[in-house]
């Protein structure tokens, strides 16, 4: 089978999947429904794998038009899938994603629709299909299409357990956000093609480079709302306040997924819109395009490291922690370079196994003490000596540790930056990897002052469920665990080992560093889709070590374990300095106040863009 036909089976394959389980999901028993459900993730995984490798180099672009609707004279109105090497990559990093979380799940999960064992591994290929679509669609409606399946499953799935209040909430919450992001993508979806007739990327970059001299105010409000709507979906400051309070509630292998690929897809939404269509001399210059992400990303990544340091909820921890790598990644992004695109790529690659087996430990400690509150786990994590040492493993790896992926995809993006812009990398690393250190002292070490004694003998007054992580119900069924099993231990160990050999593997980064050529490649990108002429794009050195990186990987871990050091003798009850009210109020949780921001935000990003 050849590369091209591959591509639509990568999508088909659980959208199949997904169907088999709704129909026969009734009459089938726990252990096989899972058992699909793990096999045509692995399946996707598969096909995927076998496109990346019959690739004949990483700056091939394998086409499929279904249907067998080509372009004739460079215009066209069929529905392309682009299986360039960034696209595969992240359609192989979901689908494996996927099964690490399914097999998370396996036996263990407590699902609230009764006698339909096939429910949550459905939801969950369905989260994959639109994952993967999203990742190898050519054209802007379709990848819209894609995105919006992708965002009403996760919608879906953070509500899962919907018999919770907090569940509810927090669904409502995502819901209300992303379709506000929605509105604003097909809306300019709409200008764009009230401009020029085309629903294709490459069709609508053609266009706009028809008739160069710089964007009117069409095209600059296209972009805009194109972009608000993929922002939404990064969690990018000011568009990010559904992230956590999704986090709080989701099950645990779907923050797997949000935290460890749906995010980082907003932020490859990005990254491909602006390449194919607007980075020509019709589309927005990129000084204006560099102001807008790095002004956003560094909000964002400042916010989020701050907000990430004031969590005793250890869900909403790593939440915003996620957030301030966002940031970081849009910083990597706004040099418009391929050597900033090749770190930002590695960072992702590396950053996704990390984050989720973040989360798959926290879930052990919610499914074994019915907790993820730091002070009411204070010593309790003695009892999962393997779980502290792979939760230990990775806050060092979020700080940048060196030699794991997380380390070389940060420096190689800061080489890209440059300038302060590396502080910034250097501090952002170092609190959000002491967050998780320091909570991982006083869960697994039980270092610190105990709870119950002086100072720390109450919460703040503040404080709730909702926001400490106190009285959650576990995930399991039957109740608490005795014990965590194999499965659920194996997942975040081979995890961390895939993150690590992301900076250990040459031929990886070699790779990556040649795609990343490819993908910024406006010119060749719509000479290869809409003539069929394959363009060899200009080289750069591909993505690799410097003495320099590794020096400010071990200065952010030496910083994040220092800071953890001394965070962990805080009285656990102490109340939070006075000035960190304005930031807790901004997270208000009600859903008014996040529609306001997120107009807010289309307004920011439009300024910043003229």
């Amino acid at each position: 089978m050849s590369v091209d036909r591959t591509l639509p089976l990568i999508v088909a394959a659980p959208l199949f999947g997904a169907a088999l389980l709704v129909g026969a999901g009734r009459r089938l028993p726990r252990s096989a429904a899972e058992v699909l459900g793990c096999l045509f993730a692995a399946g996707a995984a598969a096909l995927a794998l076998y496109a990346s490798a019959g690739t004949p180099s990483s700056t091939a672009r394998p086409l499929e038009w279904l249907g067998g609707w080509r372009p004739h004279g460079g215009a066209g109105v069929g529905i392309v899938l682009v299986g360039d090497r960034i696209g595969l990559g992240l359609a192989t990093l979901v689908s494996l994603l996927v099964v690490a979380a399914l097999a998370y799940a396996w036996r263990y999960f407590d699902e609230p629709p009764r006698r339909h064992a096939g429910s949550f591994p459905a939801l969950v290929l369905l989260f994959q299909a639109g994952m993967c679509g999203f990742a190898l669609a050519g054209d802007l409606f379709n990848a819209f299409v894609f995105f919006e399946l992708m965002g009403v499953v996760a919608y879906a799935l953070t509500g899962y357990r919907v018999e919770e209040a907090r569940a509810v909430q927090g669904a409502l919450v995502f819901g209300v956000v992303n379709s506000l992001g929605a509105y604003t993508t097909l809306l300019g979806i709409g200008l764009l093609y009230a401009r020029t007739g085309e629903l294709g990327l490459a069709q609508i970059g053609s266009a706009l480079d028809a008739h160069p001299g710089g964007p009117d105010a069409l095209v600059v409000a296209a972009f805009v709302l194109v972009a608000a709507g993929l922002l939404v979906k990064a969690a990018a400051v000011p568009f990010h306040f559904w992230l956590a309070d999704a986090h709080a509630v989701a099950p645990t292998p779907v923050c797997m997924l949000m935290s460890g690929v749906m995010v980082e897809l907003g932020v490859y939404g990005i990254a491909r819109v602006y390449w194919t269509v607007f980075a020509g001399p019709g589309g927005i210059p990129a000084p204006d395009a560099h102001r807008a992400l790095l002004a956003l990303g560094v909000l964002t990544a400042v916010l989020g490291a701050v907000m990430c340091g004031l969590q005793r909820h250890l869900k909403r921890l790593l939440a915003y922690s996620t957030v301030a790598h966002t940031g970081l990644f849009l910083i990597g992004l706004a040099v418009l370079t391929p050597e900033g695109l090749g770190g930002v790529a590695l960072y992702v690659l590396a950053h996704a196994g990390v984050k989720a087996a973040l989360f798959a430990c926290v879930g052990i400690l919610l499914d074994r003490f019915g907790s993820v509150d730091e002070p009411e786990l204070h010593g309790k994590g003695r009892q999962l000596p393997w779980v502290g040492v792979l939760f230990g493993t990775g806050g060092l790896a979020l700080a940048g540790l060196p030699p794991f992926g997380t380390a070389l995809g940060k420096a190689v993006t800061e080489e890209a930056v440059g300038g302060w812009a590396t502080a910034l990398f250097v501090v952002v690393s170092a609190v959000t990897g002491g967050a998780v250190l320091w909570a991982g002292a006083r869960v697994f070490l039980g270092l610190g002052p105990v709870p119950g004694s002086g100072a720390a003998a109450s919460p703040p007054a503040a404080a709730d469920a909702e926001t400490t992580g106190k009285a959650e119900e576990p995930e399991t069924r039957g109740g608490r665990l005795s014990r965590a099993p194999v499965s659920m231990l194996a997942v975040p160990t081979a995890l961390l080992a895939g993150s690590l050999a992301v900076g250990l593997v040459p031929g990886l980064r070699t790779g990556i560093g040649r795609a990343a050529d490819a993908f910024t490649d406006h010119a060749g990108y719509l000479a290869a889709v809409l003539h069929g002429r394959a363009t060899e794009p200009a080289a750069t050195p591909p993505p690799h070590w410097t003495t320099a990186g590794v020096l400010w990987g071990l200065v952010a871990t030496a910083l994040a374990v220092g800071g953890a050091l001394l965070a962990v003798r805080r009285p656990l009850g102490a109340e939070p300095a006075r000035w960190t009210t304005p930031l807790r109020r901004l997270h208000s949780g009600h859903m008014g106040d996040y529609v306001a921001w997120f107009l807010a935000g289309v307004t920011l990003l439009g300024v910043l863009v003229v």
